[in-house]
């Protein structure tokens, strides 16, 4: 065939006025038009009034062909009309570029109308009609999709579109239906942002879980949480409770999972109703009471307190209620008794008490916090500012661990903490000793506020902060007692301290009496209280969206001249938003708008705990777009942090999306980008983040800058090693030259003595993560990092970080809740996971005694001289010769002594105080405190049960014979609890021959609950005990021996 050069011919036979030469044009058209578009679109209108007449046989052709043209020409949305009106002709089966173009644009288009449907709905107007043509389509794309076996193309379609028909239909027909439920909850927490719409596929979800064949109660009960339904979930693990051992075991781990991911009230309102359905719920102890209701204080009687509406109940009910509340534990049977032993446990676990516990056993038994780097950081620094630091660095380090080794080994030098610096140095212990809240009353008692003697509130206020800090968001047992405190609290240093304690402890509660409480001391128009009380507002209203909290926090805000109260509130604004998504939009429109700098910065925040880890596009331009355009500085610098807020559930974006800003001219810009990576890729070791940090850390002219890029580094790298990230020893080795160097600005060693202390938070045990295992935002990690981000205003608060920090832990319980003795198998080399090498401690290099110079005349004659002595008595005295050459040759042997003996002794240990709990460090079977210290302050002892096969820093010592080196080991085995760093997951097993099942995936890390399959007696691991000073400890004095008394006469 000999191909045409012109489209012209075929043209003209569309004016013939034979059908027949009209429809063989549009057909010679349709198959020509990819190459003679240019010519056929001259004549668009004769083929779309062919389309327009219906009495026409063949309009739809007209319209393929119109289509085509216009898709040519650029304009897409005549092209889909034309389309639209080629009905069965236009091929969605077709792979070609124009037919997919109008796919996708028929989607978005179908989409948008859809989503404006439903949006009409809610408002109560009507929505605007969609063509059926459009519909058809979509729906033949859909069936596409459904026949080829592309499932998850069809899901996302659906969702897109809201065709709740097509996401149930896409989910039931395919092969994995499992694995599409957990993609279908995947892609509907991240991708949807419309709260309703989201809610309505969770309860699709829900019901498909429950339907299936083994219902799958894990997950089912992930979807209730987020749809804030706490009765189905006390429903679930009822029925769980009566259904056998295994199903027992279930309700365990979804009980732990639910403390893992679930707000504080939300947990108490599950207890409650659990506890309802217990034989006796009188005889459950209850660390959780209902909203806005106050517990008895420590140490006297619970007294339950029935709601008002009991009055209302009809009297048969009220005395079936009594006639079980009467019941005792001796009268049930054995089902109830079973049952009733099976919430109790629930109960624990629920409250928090079992998993706080097991992760703070962890965290002393594998402290290897190295003690040698605070020392050298201690001898380096001179300033205030840096001893606040070092102190702070120290709490990071020992987070957990309640190991206070290092302060009790430097009080003197603790003594110089003067004014708010004593109540940092106070509050450190907080988050040394946090998760230890059985004795925390006992550990904090001589700092915590008393009835009588002068003080200066200083170590008061820091005591309250420690004990919030201690039980942050677990607060059930404390928030009455700090209440109280802060009722009394006569000093505003110690309010300071009791509102920050307060709003830490009952975070998430939305409890009205201490709302109240603290909404008393905001209106003292005090500026340091006021500061704690707007920020500890926000925490304890927390997500809760409250309109009459907003209302009193936004128009305090607008009214107080006190620059320090506006910024707590600042924060407290944002949080109370917390997880609302587009219901913050209104707030944010208006706080992005105001006149005052720091409500604008409050605006950039509370968008950034609204769509927290969404990756929302619209709330990232809305912040790059006020990171640009912004006449404040700190209002640019929330703007670029906030984004790291939006986009840790997708680190690998965040350094694409700041890049430019950390190049920007305005160094606030640029500390908020390195701040917005670190939060963003906290943990990760992501390279990207580490590549634009380092050049900031180094170079940066401007030191707060090298300042913020020193703590985000250190929030990238830390749990990283060599092997995984090989920038860790070089970051590490900067901030000891940034320490040391004395010419280094104090503001940039301030960020490398904090970067030190996160790189090797918890005892080398922990991560930073700001969202759990099982893929929820934590809540109390996003508060703890954005507080943490307001210490360049005000250095007490930057001990909330330690809210943010993670056990990286695997722990196996049995069916009592105890730890059997369990091994793991980790299918990697050991040193790939391995703790850093201890840092070794400098010797001090004795000083050699430089000779006298001597003149070379001089030399020869005292040698010409010594030579003629040598030879006048070298026969008499042979043997005395003798002697004298051993006492030359056994000089030099006591030189090289020397050093040898010094270094054993420096190695041996670092105090002599410390020689006898080091002894007791070193047996694996030590549980006592002084092994806790000893770890800690050995910094390289091992752990009992750390299960680690080699330390990586051990030598030999007293032998310079070289040892050849054996090959590394391709897998290492841990035992429970295991140190399981997050990219070691995907390794983890459990060990061959061990009698335990469990019952998820070791890999997703955390508590785990085991079945014991064998029928043998189970070996537990020993608890060991915490650091601290106990009441125990303290011995009275010993009596005075007898004596006789005689008075002097005289």
């Amino acid at each position: 065939m000999v191909n045409i050069t012109s489209a012209a011919g075929i043209i003209c036979l569309l004016d013939e006025p034979v059908v027949e030469l009209k429809v063989f044009a549009l057909s010679k058209l349709n198959m020509i038009v990819d190459e003679f578009w240019p010519e056929i679109s001259e004549a668009a209108e004769k083929i779309e009034m062919l389309h327009e007449d219906k009495g026409f046989s063949h309009h739809e052709l007209a319209a393929l062909v119109a289509s085509n043209v216009y898709y040519h020409l650029g304009s897409f949305e005549d092209s889909l009309t034309y389309a639209l009106g080629a009905g069965d002709l236009f091929d969605v089966n077709a792979r070609t570029e124009y037919v997919d173009t109008i796919i996708a644009k028929c989607i978005d288009h179908y989409t948008q109308l859809r989503v404006q449907a439903v949006e009409a709905q809610e408002t109560n107007q009507a929505p605007k009609p969609i063509d059926a043509r459009l519909e058809a389509i979509v729906n033949r794309m859909i069936q596409r999709c459904l026949d080829d076996g592309q499932y998850k193309q069809a899901l996302g379609i659906a969702l897109e579109t809201r065709r709740m028909d097509i996401v149930e239909a896409s989910i039931m027909k395919a092969d994995d239906v499992p694995g599409m439920l957990a993609y279908a909850f995947q892609v509907t927490m991240g991708f949807i942002q419309n709260r309703a719409f989201r809610n309505t596929v969770l309860r699709c979800l829900v019901g498909l879980y429950r339907n299936a064949g083994v219902p799958d109660y894990v997950n089912m009960c992930q979807c209730l949480i987020f749809l804030e339904d706490p009765l189905a979930v006390a429903e679930v693990l009822d029925g769980l409770t009566k259904d056998g051992d295994a199903a027992v075991l279930m309700a365990y781990q979804i009980a732990f999972d639910l403390y893992e991911s679930a707000t504080q009230q939300y947990l108490g309102q599950v207890l409650q109703a659990l506890k309802a359905t217990a034989p006796i719920p009188s005889a459950l102890t209850s660390n959780f009471k209902p909203q806005g209701t106050a517990t008895a204080a420590p140490g006297s009687v619970e007294v339950k307190q029935e709601p008002k509406e009991e009055e209302e109940q009809p009297l048969v009910e009220q005395q079936q209620q009594q006639q079980k509340i009467e019941r005792t534990l001796d009268s049930l049977n054995e089902a109830e008794k079973v049952h009733q032993k099976n919430i109790e446990k629930l109960a624990s676990i629920l409250s928090g008490e079992v998993s706080i516990e097991l992760q703070l056993q962890f965290l002393i038994r594998s402290n290897h916090a190295d003690l040698q780097i605070l020392r050298a950081t201690k001898e380096a620094v001179r300033v205030s500012i840096c001893h606040t630091a070092t102190v702070i660095a120290n709490a990071f380090m020992h987070s957990g661990t309640t190991s206070d080794q290092f302060l009790r080994d430097n009080l003197e030098w603790l003594a110089r903490a003067t004014n708010w610096a004593k109540l940092t140095a106070t509050a450190s212990l907080g988050v040394i000793h946090r998760g230890h809240e059985t004795d925390s009353l006992a550990l904090m008692q001589s700092y915590l506020p008393k009835e009588s003697g002068p003080s200066s509130g200083y170590s008061e206020g820091g005591g309250l902060y420690a004990l919030g800090l201690i039980h942050a968001n677990h607060g059930a047992n404390i928030i009455d007692y700090l209440l109280q405190q802060l009722k009394d609290a006569q000093n505003e240093n110690v309010r300071h301290g009791g509102c920050l304690g307060l709003g830490l402890a009952a975070m998430g509660t939305h409890r009205q009496d201490v709302y109240e409480q603290l909404k008393f001391n905001l209106y003292q128009d005090d500026a340091v209280t006021g500061e704690a009380a707007g920020i500890a507002m926000g925490m304890l209203m927390l997500g809760s969206k409250h309109a009459q909290a907003i209302e009193d926090m936004v128009s305090y805000a607008q009214e107080t001249q006190h620059e320090k109260i506006l910024r707590g509130l600042a924060v407290g604004i944002s949080l109370t938003m917390y997880a609302r998504l587009e219901e913050a939009d209104a707030l944010v429109a208006s706080l992005s708008n105001d006149k005052d700098p720091v409500l604008r910065r409050s605006g950039m925040y509370t968008l950034a705990m609204a769509y927290c880890g969404t990756g929302h596009n619209q709330a990232i331009r809305k912040l790059l777009h006020v990171a640009v355009s912004d006449v404040n500085d700190d209002v640019r610098r929330a703007a670029v942090t906030a984004i790291g807020f939006i986009l840790f559930r997708s680190p690998e974006q965040c350094p694409s999306v700041v890049s430019l800003l950390a190049e920007s001219y305005n160094p606030h810009v640029r500390y908020g980008a390195a701040m917005a990576l670190g939060i963003a890729c906290a943990g990760t070791g992501s390279r990207e983040a580490i590549a634009l940090l380092e050049p900031m850390a180094k170079f940066d002219p401007v030191n707060f800058v090298r300042q913020g890029a020193l703590i985000a580094s250190a929030m990238i790298l830390i749990q990283q090693t060599d092997q995984t990230c090989p920038k860790v020893t070089f970051f590490r080795q900067l901030y000891t030259q940034v320490i040391t160097n004395k010419h280094e600005d104090v503001m940039a060693k301030y960020g490398a003595i904090l970067a030190q202390g996160i790189i090797d938070a918890g005892g080398r045990n922990v991560t930073v993560s700001l969202q759990s295992r099982t893929g929820h935002t934590n809540l109390q990690a996003v508060v703890g990092m954005l507080v943490f981000t307001q210490y360049w205003y005000w250095f007490p608060l930057a001990h909330c970080l330690s809210l943010a920090f993670t056990p990286t832990c695997l722990i196996a319980l049995n069916s009592d809740l105890k730890m059997p003795k369990i091994d793991f198998k980790s299918a990697a080399r050991p040193s790939l996971y391995a703790y850093p090498a201890p840092l070794e401690e400098k010797k001090r290099e004795e000083r050699e005694k430089v000779t006298t110079a001597v003149l070379s005349i001089a030399a020869r004659a005292k040698r010409r001289e010594g030579d003629k002595k040598k030879d006048a008595s070298a026969a008499a005295t042979a043997t005395a010769a003798g002697d004298s050459k051993m006492e030359v040759d056994e000089e030099p042997t006591a030189k090289e002594e020397k050093p040898k003996e010094e270094t054993t002794k420096a190695t041996a240990t670092a105090s002599p105080a410390k020689d006898d709990s080091k002894k007791k460090a070193t047996d694996k079977s030590a549980t006592t405190a002084s092994g806790c210290s000893a770890a800690a302050a050995g910094g390289g002892a091992a752990a009992a049960g750390s299960g680690s096969s080699s330390a990586p820093g051990d030598k030999a010592t007293g032998s310079d014979k070289k040892v050849p080196k054996e090959p590394e080991p391709s897998f290492e085995i841990l035992s429970n609890p295991a140190r399981v760093m997050r990219q070691q997951l995907k390794v983890i097993s459990i060990a061959e021959g061990t009698p335990y099942t469990p019952l998820k995936e070791v890999t997703i890390g955390g508590i785990v609950m085991m079945k014991h399959t064998s029928g043998g007696e189970q070996v537990l691991v020993e608890p060991v005990a915490a650091c601290g000073p106990k009441n125990d400890d303290l011995k009275e004095p010993d009596a005075p021996e007898p004596f006789e008394y005689v008075e002097d006469d005289a």
